[in-house]
């Protein structure tokens, strides 16, 4: 267990935007933060921080929450890896009991992997650093490659023995079951054909020099491993299988060390191997990940679109590679991101053009070299084309097609006429081209989509069109949001005493009161003996009184700290309901939104009193809902309270009409 403490000092340390940021690339938007979901696949920002409130909100996903909560989301972390996270990005100690076997028995499978893949990594690690033949091979393999020792430890490479089980062996006696090391792909187990009972267990990285594979907060998801002999029927690369917590397509090597400098310098460096990655880090260009030598994917580029829009793909000199490479980029435009591409010499690769040249070098040769994606297909296409007719028309097409796979329309329409100038061609025989691909591909994508009942648009009735609001829930909901906002905030209320003068009629007498909001809501719900509706907002409304109560000085952050992550969801989406609106950039076309503190008071009156009348309507149709006997109410009193309630309605309604 980890001390409260440890866990106090952690929420009063952690800042919710820095912990996001390393996730999420952050813009500026008034007093919060605001950027793109890492929930879902959007083009457009959805994705709310707070600063002030140190809380989140994803609009598009409908999670949201504080530091820890979007780390148990984002990264699957449970409360107590959330905590030692962020204790140790904020280097503060971590203050714990040991965890005892039965503790250990009862974490769940998924992080039983991660736990065995942790282990791995620092065995790895230790076998290369602290024996003599690790020291001998692995060790000697990565500073034959220029590896500084700073550099094998900030990527924890390692190496595994070449014995066929000396890994599992030592891992089994340290407690680590089998089935764990089975299924994370680092041991390899064969039923004995014999007997089905008895099994062999193999290293499956035997003899090979480790890469850990780390996700973007840092945990090991798997393992690549290099073969360091000359054997023929072994793959040179070999990475973990897929697993639970580990999917090739999802992952990009070295994203755990470039986060931080990619959202800083707004560009990714895209490479392929591992050592491309470690060498370029060691020189100085840290915005760097690889794809870890498998076809670029869709979610891979998309973990890039949350820290930047700006990739730029590294190729080496072979030509022979470029034309199956490049097919990853139009999956990059697909994304709306900006693509740049940029070529080594012949006979280098970016591992060996890092290794050979100083950082100003090596800068200076990225920004030069670089190409606009259009410029360098067109270089590299035409080249194949040469005078050939044909081949130039199909180098052409290939270019549109790419094209086409703009999310943007201004963006395409540049790339049309940079496409029209380089190769010499109309731009209304490309803009018909274009127009014929987006058609095709509008036609197929409405051919997937799954079919719908109606064979003709039907247009829904007015009463379809409209989604009923639960005005009772959005009352409550309100009520709790006034008290999150400003319940210790004293404010002068004007309370309209109802009188009745010597002829009957009804009048309204003002008398202002000064009190906390929180004391204003808590006695007006009392005096009417009024209760929650909504269970979540019952127990929610019980605990922030009770807070109030105790606290003079309530932080609503505070507060959510201590809820559990269920009911800290349900706070941030009131909080940060409002902010939503702030994506529009309403400001920017002139239209200002009037600040919620310049009317607290009259905000608090409004929604007691929307609450007292809609309790009463609500009231007034469960009594003439009663049974009715031969044309008359069984109980007599009906009508009479019916008409009380009446009155009291048109009260309340008179008394909002005041308050507005």
């Amino acid at each position: 267990m980890i001390s409260r403490t440890t866990i106090d000092n952690v929420f009063e340390t952690a800042r919710v935007e820095e912990v996001i940021g390393d996730f999420v690339q952050l813009r500026k938007s008034g007093s919060n933060f605001k950027g793109l979901s890492p929930f879902t696949d959007e083009r457009s920002p959805s994705f709310m921080v707070s600063p002030v409130k140190q809380i989140w909100k994803d609009f598009s996903s409908g999670k949201g929450g504080n530091a820890v909560t979007f780390l148990m989301e984002h990264e699957h972390f449970t409360y107590p890896e959330a905590i030692k996270y962020l204790a140790k990005k904020y280097g503060i100690e971590i203050e714990e009991t040991v965890q005892s076997d039965e503790e250990k028995e009862q974490a769940g499978e998924r992080e039983s992997l991660y736990l065995v893949n942790e282990y791995a990594k620092n065995y790895f690690h230790s076998t290369m650093l602290k024996t003599e033949l690790g020291k001998a091979i692995g060790l000697s393999y990565f500073k034959e490659r220029g590896f500084t020792d700073e550099t094998i430890d900030t990527f924890q490479l390692g190496y595994s023995l070449d014995e066929w089980s000396a890994f599992t062996d030592t891992a089994i006696k340290k407690g680590y079951k089998l089935e764990f090391l089975s299924k994370t792909g680092l041991t390899i187990v064969k039923e004995d054909a014999l007997t089905a009972a008895a099994t062999k267990t193999f290293d499956r990285f035997k003899g090979r020099v480790m890469f850990p594979i780390l996700s973007m907060s840092g945990r090991t998801l798997g393992f690549g491993g290099r073969i360091l002999t000359s054997d023929k029927k072994a793959a040179k690369y070999l990475n973990s299988p897929e697993s639970d917590v580990y999917h090739k397509s999802k992952v990009l090597y070295g994203i755990y060390n470039a986060k931080q400098s990619i959202a800083k310098e707004d560009r990714c460096y895209l490479v392929e191997g591992y050592t491309d990655v470690i060498q370029f880090y060691q020189r100085g260009v840290k915005n760097v990940v690889s794809s870890s030598g498998t076809a670029l994917t869709p979610e891979q580029i998309r973990l890039i679109n949350r820290l930047t829009k700006n990739i730029t793909v590294l190729f080496d000199g072979d030509a022979a590679g470029l034309r199956a490479s490049i097919r990853g980029v139009d999956l990059i435009l697909e994304q709306g991101m900006n693509v740049r591409i940029c070529t080594f010499p012949e006979g280098e690769d970016p591992d060996s053009f890092a290794k050979n040249n100083s950082l100003d070098a090596l800068q200076e040769y990225l920004d030069s070299q670089s190409q606009d994606f259009i410029a360098f297909k067109a270089s590299l296409l035409a080249k194949e084309a040469a005078n050939d007719p044909i081949k130039k028309a199909e180098t052409i097409r290939d270019m549109v097609v790419s094209i086409s796979k703009i999310p943007d329309t201004i963006k395409r329409e540049v790339y049309i006429k940079e496409c029209s100038r380089i190769m010499d061609i109309s731009e209304e025989v490309l803009f018909n081209t274009l127009a014929q691909l987006l058609n095709k591909s509008s036609k197929e994508s409405s051919k997937s989509a799954p079919p719908t009942s109606q064979p003709f648009d039907v247009i829904p009735s007015p009463k379809e069109q409209v989604k009923k609001v639960d005005a009772l829930y959005e009352l409550e909901r309100k009520i709790i949001e006034l008290l999150l906002l400003y319940g210790t905030k004293e404010e002068e209320f004007e309370d309209l005493i109802l009188e009745t003068d010597e002829k009957g009629n009804i009048a309204f007498t003002p008398e202002v009161v000064s009190s906390k909001v929180f004391e204003k809501i808590y006695l007006d719900l009392q005096e009417d003996e009024i209760e929650f509706a909504n269970e979540d907002f019952k127990v929610l409304y019980s605990e922030i009184i009770s807070k109030l109560n105790i606290a003079q000085d309530f932080q609503v952050n505070t507060f959510i700290n201590d809820l559990e992550a269920d009911k800290a969801n349900a706070v941030s989406d009131i909080l940060m309901n409002e902010e939503k609106y702030v994506l529009h950039d309403w400001a920017r076309n002139l239209i200002y939104v009037k600040e919620k503190e310049e009317g607290v008071s009259q905000m608090v009156n409004e929604t007691i009193l929307n609450l007292r009348r809609h309790l009463i309507t609500l009231k007034i149709k469960e009594l003439i809902s009663t049974p009715i006997v031969n044309g008359a109410y069984e109980d007599k009193s009906v009508l009479e309270t019916v008409r009380d309630y009446n009155t009291l309605h048109s009260i309340l309604s008179e008394k909002l009409r005041r308050v507005l």
